[in-house]
């Protein structure tokens, strides 16, 4: 009866496992340069809302990340004013108006799915991201990709 207890430790560790909030990002869009795009962010446990205070990321290749909109609609200094967040049908949204070459890169989104703002479940993963090509020549161009 010794397995008895390793058993019930297995079971408490794994029993949540299943229930995990996942994060999910379209994989690639193509946009013409002047145009308007729009990326979102959705979470698989309900709807996104500005008590998940998402935040969105732009890495270019060789860069680091940096932040482009915090708390649901906040742009630090220095960002230009064409990135904009906002909430839509559940989802968190990124808006880029008038994308401009330099905005090809990896857009990275993260959610708070905890009850508390600075608890660790922040959410993201390698399925948070969005490639955008603003010069691709057609819809088949693949986009050039990025790990975090």
């Amino acid at each position: 009866m010794t397995w008895v207890p390793l058993l019930l430790v297995l079971i408490t560790c794994f029993s949540g496992i299943s229930s995990q909030p996942v994060v999910t990002q379209e994989p690639s869009i193509s946009v013409s340069p002047g145009g308007i795009v729009t990326l979102t962010c959705s979470l698989s446990t309900g709807a996104i809302t500005t008590s998940n205070y998402p935040v969105w990321f732009q890495q270019n290749p060789g860069s680091a990340p940096r932040t482009l909109i915090y708390d649901t609609n906040n742009r630090p200094s220095g960002i230009p004013a064409r990135f904009s967040g906002s909430i839509s049908s559940n989802n968190a949204v990124l808006t880029i108006t008038g994308v401009q070459v330099e905005d090809d890169a990896v857009y990275y989104c993260a959610v708070w799915a905890g009850s508390a703002r600075h608890s660790d479940t922040v959410r993201w993963g390698s399925d948070t991201k969005t490639s955008l090509c603003s010069l691709c020549p057609d819809a088949l161009y693949l986009c050039r990709g990025s790990v975090w």
